[in-house]
């Protein structure tokens, strides 16, 4: 080895490039000659949600690479899994750090809030990436002021934001594998029938706990009757491929036919070997979900606290809007609502017993000894 070929000793500040990194937040309070002290913690705080943003989009971009082949390896969908959970913590640590900015009092808020008029967080590049890459569609936006959202951004971080708008997202690519989903074919086995028995068999028995509940007024009885008619209704979107498909046209339902049955196999049969880490896949999907969820009523309290009723800084309606994208923006909600049509492990119908061998650890170590 020369010495040219020996490597100079890494420094922790040269590594992480600290120098930089401390040196670019400039107070705009400080520029107009108003020092506000709690502008720093406002800027802090919102840089480090843009570099948690960054790695979010760094691990969703892997998932989806993953995700975008035709055939994905078992032990992927373990990493998959392993990344969902690392994007999950993160997001826990987003919703704590509402808890440090409101250390900030609204009064020392309103010392620099005008000075950084029209910038706002719904500018977030990063923010609108990761909405896209995870799935979720124009038309589930919620509106801002009668505006394609891309109309808010700059020329260039609104090209970056429709390229990922006409990418493929995660919500498609987890559709398809689900469609690709090889169990589903039984042959001319009856599972589906014994499946809707089961679940007949089980709404009946609801309904006769309604019916003999003497707890329950004429009013109270009748108010819960109409809500089980409309569960034992929405079974059919699982059951009724004709059905499914007016609720998709209607929008009440997003996932295809074949993947909602895939899933629901998935969530009935997860104690299966080989279908345990496809549904910790579908149950960190639907935290990543609920978590974005979460972020965003944490949010709203929090503007609400500091600037009540008033617009946002960006000309949004604030709280109202901050509302609205946190009941409409849920993009994994299907696989939350499958739950709906779970029966117990006890009227679960019984697998084929092929089936059985192809679920199980044991399929692999037969087939590769070709017995």
């Amino acid at each position: 080895m020369t010495k040219k070929d020996v490597k100079k000793p890494e420094y922790y500040q040269d590594y992480l490039e600290l120098e930089k990194l401390l040196k670019i937040q400039h107070l705009n309070s400080d520029k107009q000659g108003q020092h506000a002290h709690d502008e720093m913690l406002f800027i802090v705080i919102h840089q480090v949600y843009e570099l948690w943003f960054k790695q979010i989009l760094y691990e969703l971009d892997s998932i989806i690479n993953i995700f975008s082949n035709n055939e994905i390896n078992e032990s992927n969908i373990g990493l998959c899994v392993s990344r969902l959970d690392r994007i999950t913590e993160i997001q826990k640590i987003l919703i704590d750090q509402v808890s440090v900015l409101e250390t900030m009092t609204p009064m020392d808020f309103l010392d620099f809030r005008e000075f950084l008029v029209p910038a706002s967080g719904f500018q977030s590049k990063q923010f609108r990436l990761i909405e896209n890459k995870l799935g979720l569609l124009q038309d589930q936006r919620y509106t801002y002021g009668n505006a394609n959202y891309k109309s808010y951004l700059n020329k260039i971080d609104s090209n970056e934001v429709q390229t990922s708008e006409d990418a493929d997202n995660l919500f498609e690519l987890m559709e398809k594998w689900l469609e690709r989903t090889p169990f589903l074919n039984w042959g001319k086995t009856s599972f589906w029938k014994e499946y809707e028995a089961a679940i007949n068999e089980m709404l009946s028995y609801d309904r006769s706990l309604i019916e003999n509940n003497e707890n329950y007024s004429d009013k109270e009885r009748k108010i819960h009757l109409k809500h089980h008619q409309s569960t034992a209704g929405s079974f059919g979107v699982v059951i009724d491929e004709k059905k499914h498909k007016r609720m998709v046209e209607n929008g009440e339902w997003r996932l295809s036919h074949q993947a909602t049955q895939a899933a629901l196999l998935i969530l009935l049969y997860r104690d299966q070997p080989i279908l345990y880490n496809p549904y910790k896949l579908l149950t960190k999907l639907v935290d990543v979900d609920e978590l974005f969820t979460t972020w965003r009523h944490r949010h709203v309290l929090m503007v609400s606290r500091m600037i009540g009723k008033k617009i946002g800084t960006g000309g949004s309606t604030g709280t109202k809007y901050l509302n609205k994208t946190a009941e409409k923006h849920q993009i994994f909600k299907d696989i939350r609502e499958l739950t709906t049509f779970l029966i117990p492990r006890s009227t679960l119908p019984t697998l084929p017993s092929k089936i059985q061998d192809d679920l199980g650890f044991y399929y692999h170590v037969r087939k590769k000894n070709g017995k």
